[in-house]
């Protein structure tokens, strides 16, 4: 099954919008899993068992891991999803973004070594350099667009012929690059005038859309200029928020807790 079929049967089977990322920072991480010896697949174990029936999507952030030496735990969580949860797609967000050769390793890793359904790719670097991801055919290419951090406008908006950046590289990823239809842009919560022109350019492609809990964004505004004309499109990522609502035993629980309610208020707005 490819990317994007799987995850259309994960907006259905869960009636969910909501990814959940999976941002295991130490500092938050309940002090009675850092005496386990895997804390860190431990902690993400525990949030996917109890949300897992709540979300469309899955976003674990390689930084978060490589910061804490913690790759083989990451391999851990992919292959706890793939064995366990093998109908919830899984976006490894790394952001990759290189020449072609480098490129090519970049998302053998993603695809082969870790095993993801789909990857968050810088688009930046031209075509050429998102090709050797494109190439997966089966798999998704998540490609940052119009981003949810206050500094985006600083390039991402310049205007060229009078059109800002963010459309025009909106255009090409649907107009040129999506040849195997498994592409996806990145488009923040926080930015929803953006969001609705750049749903009229891309038709029904799914955005991953960070930025909802910690970061602000407006759900209800986002909701209604995302969405596709039947209530899916959007992968609405929140991580923080669910991640860490509670710091005790029952971090788990708490984390269905937020991650429910996120979901049910994101649900108010679809059509």
């Amino acid at each position: 099954m490819s990317f994007i079929n799987k995850l259309e049967a994960a907006w259905d089977k869960a009636d969910s919008l909501l990814c959940v990322g999976l941002d295991p920072n130490w500092s938050k991480i309940p002090e009675h899993l850092k005496e386990e010896s895997e804390p860190i697949f431990e902690f993400c174990k525990a949030i996917i068992d109890a949300t897992h029936d709540l979300v469309c999507a899955y976003k674990p952030q390689i930084a978060y891991f490589a910061a804490l030496e913690a790759e083989s735990q990451l391999q851990k969580v992919m292959n706890y999803l793939n064995e366990t949860y093998p109908h919830i797609p899984i976006i490894l967000d790394s952001k990759r973004g290189d020449i072609g050769s480098t490129a090519a390793m970049y998302a053998k890793e993603a695809f082969e070594r870790f095993g993801a359904d789909a990857v968050t790719v810088n688009p930046y670097m031209g075509q050429d350099s998102a090709e050797p991801f494109l190439s997966y055919a089966d798999k998704g290419v998540v490609l940052l667009c119009r981003t949810s951090n206050a500094g985006a406008q600083d390039i991402q908006d310049l205007e060229v012929d009078g059109t800002p950046v963010y459309e025009l590289v909106a255009k090409m990823i649907s107009e040129q690059w999506n040849t195997n239809n498994n592409c996806c842009i990145v488009v923040g919560a926080t930015w929803p005038q953006q969001m609705q022109r750049l749903r009229e350019i891309t038709g029904d492609m799914p955005f991953l859309v960070p930025g909802v809990g910690a970061q602000g964004g407006d759900v209800k505004a986002l909701v209604e200029a995302g969405q596709t004309q039947n209530g899916r499109g959007l992968m609405i990522n929140s991580s923080r928020a669910v991640l860490y609502a509670d710091s005790g035993t029952g971090y788990a629980m708490a984390a269905r807790g937020v991650a429910l309610e996120t979901r049910d208020l994101i649900n108010q707005y679809r059509r």
